[in-house]
């Protein structure tokens, strides 16, 4: 790596630990030629399924996109931003877990629902009534019956 004083390539680690939960490796670097000190994170870049939408388009996966939809959801609910990020950590592995080069965005939003579920059950409703399409009050009187009769299952349509 290249000192970014005096831009020599000759530099050397001098300490490496693992940061973010093991997710990324700092690393304490100092410069052969000046000695000037600096770190360097190193993360491993994971390439997210592409996003096929319903009309058949397809686009990049846009992990904001996923945070915006969860948020407006989640508006003035008594849930953690570490909650949230959390959630959508978990989505974002599951997604990659799944090895696929391309992903259904009904699949993304079959996940926020599940996780929104697991957060919140009003936050669930106001996304389920958006992402399904309510046409009205009995669309949302079922859903709310599904969720009281068993909290902990994902709902089936």
């Amino acid at each position: 790596m290249h000192c970014p004083f005096c831009g020599t390539h000759d530099t050397k680690v001098t300490d490496s630990r693992l940061v973010a939960e093991g997710d990324q490796v700092r690393r304490r670097r100092q410069c052969v030629a000046c000695g000037e000190r600096f770190t360097t994170y190193e993360t491993a870049e994971l390439v997210m399924p592409r996003v096929i939408k319903g009309d058949g388009s397809r686009e990049a996966f846009n992990e904001e996109k996923l945070r915006a939809g969860m948020l407006r959801a989640l508006e003035k609910r008594p849930v953690s931003a570490e909650a949230i990020e959390a959630a959508v950590q978990r989505i974002r592995q599951a997604l990659r877990a799944r090895g696929e080069r391309e992903i259904h965005a009904r699949d993304i939003g079959e996940a926020v629902m599940a996780a929104l579920r697991g957060l919140d059950q009003v936050a669930y409703i106001r996304f389920a009534s958006v992402y399904r399409r309510f046409q009205d009050i009995d669309e949302f009187r079922a859903e709310i019956e599904r969720l009281a009769q068993d909290p902990d299952q994902p709902a089936s349509r």
